[in-house]
C-alpha cells in the first residue's frame, strides 16, 4: 500500500514540479496528500473517496453547473457543483 501511494506521489506530482527546497517538496506533498484522502477516488474502495468533505449536496435545481477546483496550481483538478 505504501509502494502504491508512493508512485502515485511521484507520477501525478513530483514528475511535473521542479523541487529546490525541502519546504518546498513538504508543502507539495501536504497539499497533495489532502487531494489524495478529500477529492480522489479510489479504486480500492470501489471509486470513493476515503474522507469525503462534509459539503452538503445542492439542490437538486442547483445543479447544472461544475466548477473546476485547481490543485497544485492547476496540476491537479477537483470537481464539484457550483453553488
Amino acid at each position: 500500500m505504501c509502494e502504491r501511494f508512493i508512485g502515485s506521489v511521484r507520477r501525478e506530482c513530483m514528475d511535473h514540479i521542479l523541487i529546490l527546497s525541502e519546504g518546498l517538496a513538504r508543502r507539495v506533498v501536504q497539499e497533495y496528500v489532502t487531494f489524495f484522502n478529500h477529492s480522489r477516488p479510489h479504486q480500492v474502495i470501489d471509486q470513493r473517496i476515503p474522507e469525503p468533505l462534509a459539503l452538503a449536496p445542492p439542490p437538486e435545481e442547483a445543479r447544472q453547473q461544475v466548477i473546476g477546483l485547481p490543485i497544485l496550481h492547476g496540476l491537479q483538478h477537483d470537481y464539484r457543483w457550483a453553488a
